[in-house]
């Protein structure tokens, strides 16, 4: 995939589907983190979560638009961090991801239209192929970013949410609203 879709300014076809998102829903591993996953002696998980992600997703919420997760893993790490941001769309070990979205379109009562997705493998490209706004990280699976509208220019764990949801807000007209606070 080309870089096109990191300009600042963005084509028109891409801020429309922008300016129709409603729920952001998100991988885990590979997307909210680096993809390591690590193991203490005592058989514990142990993720690394980016903090601007996370205020990223807080500033989101704040502007209206909801955000939820969807990962194949499950892990109780995952479940303290959506907890810690407020996020209630959490489902995990959902191998199935494109029947999980369905469900939630359906009980969030949204069109696809209406969705973002951030994915970076193969079991995310049925949500990927169907979501308004198609998302993944630069060190996504081939035909991931093959097919995807928008490839972030950080990587998973390292900023990469927080820049989709800048991207989000700043094509909304969103943004400036919301970082006055911190301007004062």
């Amino acid at each position: 995939m080309n870089n096109k879709h990191r300009e600042k300014v963005l084509d028109v076809t891409l801020a429309d589907k922008i300016s129709k998102i409603k729920l952001l829903l998100l991988d885990v591993d590979g997307v909210l983190t680096d993809g390591s996953i690590i193991y203490s002696d005592k058989g514990g998980e142990i993720k690394s979560f980016n903090v601007c992600d996370g205020h990223g997703i807080k500033l989101l919420m704040r502007g209206g638009i909801d955000v939820g997760i969807i990962t194949a893993r499950e892990s109780r790490v995952v479940a303290t961090r959506a907890r810690d941001l407020g996020i209630t769309l959490l489902y995990q070990g959902k191998k199935d991801k494109l029947a999980c979205y369905r469900t939630i379109l359906s009980q969030e009562s949204l069109e696809s239209a209406e969705t973002a997705f951030v994915g970076d493998d193969l079991v995310d490209l049925p949500v990927l192929s169907r979501a308004g706004f198609s998302v993944s990280v630069p060190g996504g699976a081939a035909e991931v970013l093959d097919k995807v509208d928008y490839v972030t220019a950080a990587a998973g764990g390292h900023g990469a949410v927080r820049e989709v949801c800048e991207l989000i807000l700043k094509t909304r007209g969103l943004w400036d609203g919301l970082i006055a606070r911190y301007l004062e």
